[in-house]
């Protein structure tokens, strides 16, 4: 039988990747999440003191772009796959606050796009992919077989992702998480390369 692919969109916090997984268990496929790689970029400017008051050091990112690594390492315990950069498992520290705040920062960079569109479609090859993200349907995989496009109501999905904040032990505030929602909802949908939209023809799901 042939392996296709399916690539899931989507606003933030609305549970694609929670299918995304599901979806990937049930198929035998494997799951990417092309969030979790701008999200490595966006802590490797942290880390490295490319963000400033907000304002990110485009041109040393860039200069250093290409020496970022980011990979993706199957873990048997969980049975999900884990974010690793440079090196090392970021899985969790991706998912904070600081870097949720950041990531829109380096999210709408052209070069940084290119450079994760190619990773992703290398990861892709062949079919056999579950891939959740905000272009997957539309840049990275255009031509896939299977396209879901989810959103949600901001406040729902801030809920959500406040609760998985908590229960993570993060002391962070509900109206910190739904402003944070509303602000990347406007960067994602409003920036100049390839911003979130809905691909034609993709199944639509709220």
């Amino acid at each position: 039988m042939k392996r296709i692919t399916i690539a899931i969109d989507g606003f933030s916090s609305c549970g694609k990747s929670t299918l995304a997984k599901q979806l990937a268990h049930h198929l035998h496929y494997t799951y990417i999440d092309s969030g979790a790689m701008y999200r490595a970029v966006a802590l490797y400017a942290i880390e490295n003191g490319l963000v400033n008051e907000g304002v990110l050091n485009k041109v040393a990112l860039l200069r250093v772009l290409n020496h970022i690594h980011i990979g993706f390492e199957h873990d048997d315990a969980t049975q999900s796959s884990e974010t690793w950069l440079d090196g090392r498992n970021v899985e969790h520290r991706i998912r904070e606050m600081d870097v949720s705040h950041n990531v829109t920062l380096v999210s709408p960079v052209p070069e940084v796009r290119a450079k994760l569109v190619h990773l992703q479609q290398q990861l892709g090859q062949g079919g056999g992919v579950v891939m959740d993200g905000r272009d997957i349907g539309t840049v990275v995989f255009p031509n896939a077989e299977v396209k879901f496009f989810m959103t949600a109501r901001p406040d729902v999905r801030a809920m959500r992702r406040f609760l998985e904040l908590k229960g993570r032990g993060a002391g962070v505030s509900y109206e910190k998480v739904l402003a944070n929602i509303e602000r990347r909802d406007t960067d994602d949908t409003t920036r100049a390369a390839d911003p979130l939209v809905q691909a034609p023809g993709c199944l639509r799901h709220r």
